[in-house]
């Protein structure tokens, strides 16, 4: 079992995450949250998953930003370091690529696609758009990022966990109710499975968040882990009963 980092990932703040910037959006950030509450769909997992996975690791990698690159974090307690972790307690043993680079827009993980996720990768756990609702990017633009990022995959036919966001309400309810109908819309249209939100359980919860308010600290990591293990299970589940 190996967990590898790409050299030319980082994990310092792009401009966009800067001190003053985010500051103002914590509080919009936190109003968005209390409205999308936990309505959230849930990942519908097959009747039986394999509780021990082929002998062969499954090859994963997870593509995004700051959220599960680990900034601020060591990268042992980075998102992908814990979820490995946490796979191999329950049997399951994966190759993990933490793909992740701070700053990130879901235009920006496309353009780095072909060298993120290296030949012979058999899942992506995709999490990518937080940045671009922050910045305000029309909601068009990230669309067509993350089908272009699901179209290449599904070309190279390597399964894909999507994971949503949510935008801050600062924009106006239009902008908010396109933004957060890309998840669910791409994930019925490309039928992979979708975890509706990735922070639930940790956004807007100081008590798991760093000094920025708005990325997780190590506790807030496991909480994250804790609560997509199951859909994560499932994914992998229905890879290796492709294998078979």
């Amino acid at each position: 079992m190996r967990l590898s980092m790409a050299r030319s990932y980082g994990t310092s703040a792009a401009a966009v995450e800067g001190q003053g910037w985010v500051f103002v959006h914590i509080l919009v950030l936190v109003i968005a949250l209390v409205t999308a509450g936990t309505a959230s769909a849930q990942v519908q997992a097959p009747a039986q998953v394999p509780a021990v996975l082929a002998t062969k690791p499954i090859k994963m990698v997870v593509l995004g930003d700051s959220l599960s690159a680990g900034l601020g974090l060591q990268a042992s307690a980075a998102f992908p370091a814990r979820l490995q972790k946490s796979l191999k307690a329950n049997g399951i043993d994966v190759d993990m690529i933490n793909a992740g680079v701070s700053g990130d827009t879901s235009s920006g993980g496309r353009d780095r696609l072909d060298w993120s996720v290296p030949e012979g990768t058999e899942a992506v756990i995709l999490e990518l758009g937080a940045n671009d609702a922050l910045r305000g990017i029309d909601p068009k633009v990230t669309r067509s990022a993350l089908t272009d990022i699901l179209t290449r995959l599904k070309a190279r036919k390597i399964a894909v966990l999507l994971c949503g966001m949510v935008a801050p309400p600062n924009y106006g309810s239009d902008y908010s109710a396109r933004f957060n109908a890309i998840y669910p819309d791409l994930a019925k249209a490309f039928a992979v499975p979708l975890y509706p939100f990735f922070l639930e359980g940790v956004a807007a919860d100081a008590r798991l968040n760093q000094a920025d308010g708005m990325h997780p600290t190590a506790e807030g990591v496991d909480v994250i882990v804790r609560n997509i293990l199951p859909a994560v299970e499932a994914f992998l589940g229905a890879i290796s009963g492709q294998r078979s």
